[in-house]
């Protein structure tokens, strides 16, 4: 059986990716920070459908804690499963910050930071020794990268900065056959700025061409689907999964 790590997998897009990952037959390594309950109700949903995950807690602002983290996959990894390599890796951990750029704060700056660009960054190189031939990484990057939205400009600023590191991944790990996209959701129903409240969703629903906004399952099968062998040759892309968001 193939394996993954899921970064953020306790709810939202993240949880959704590792159940549709887990009915394409991978075994999953999801991460939490805060809500170990709800991780571990990811878990058994997908082992109640006959899946096997694991659920792990990971900072993904705690660059220190990567090879601990390292080395609990590698014994996770062969304890579970058997084996001591992962063919995928999905940066998907993070949160929304709503606020003028002029109000932003060096600390909610440098938060943001670390989550969506720093984190990603040493996380994709401290497991790149356990990742194996063809395996495939996903990165979750954002539709305001395109479409300037006041109040995010600290998180679309790094997602864009994922965005061209996803496409360095591909040209420096090739010649492992691994491949790297991005994949960028647009406006999403999820936990991810602390919910969508109705007003706010229906101009976000106005906005978009097949006039709703996503669900999380919408962005999962993209993902599930980059990381299996029906996107062997989809390398370098970044994918938005936003129904025709401000077109």
């Amino acid at each position: 059986m193939t394996v993954i790590v899921i970064t953020g997998g306790s709810r939202g897009i993240g949880a959704s990716a590792a159940e549709h990952a887990a009915r394409r037959g991978m075994g999953v390594i999801l991460t939490y920070n805060n809500h170990p309950d709800a991780a571990e109700r990811v878990v058994h949903r997908i082992e109640q459908a006959g899946g096997k995950a694991v659920a792990l807690k990971l900072d993904v602002a705690d660059v220190a804690s990567f090879e601990a983290f390292r080395t609990t996959v590698v014994a996770t990894l062969q304890s579970i499963w058997g084996t001591s390599t992962l063919a995928g890796l999905v940066n998907n951990a993070g949160y929304g910050l709503f606020n003028p750029l002029e109000s932003v704060s060096e600390a909610q700056f440098d938060g943001l930071f670390n989550v969506h660009l720093k984190g990603p960054f040493f996380l994709t190189q401290a497991l790149l020794p356990l990742l194996e031939e063809h395996a495939s990484i996903v990165n979750l990057t954002s539709a305001t990268t395109r479409v300037a939205t006041a109040g995010v400009a600290p998180y679309a600023a790094f997602k864009g900065g994922l965005e061209v590191l996803t496409r360095y991944m591909a040209k420096e790990f090739g010649d492992r056959r691994i491949r790297a996209n991005a994949v960028s959701p647009g406006a999403i129903s999820t936990e991810l700025g602390g919910g969508l409240n109705d007003e706010f969703e229906a101009m976000l629903a106005g906005q978009t061409a097949l006039g709703r906004v996503g669900e999380p399952e919408d962005v999962a099968q993209v993902i599930a689907m980059l990381l299996s062998e029906e996107g062997a040759w989809i390398n370098a892309q970044s994918i938005e999964v936003a129904g025709g968001y401000i077109i």
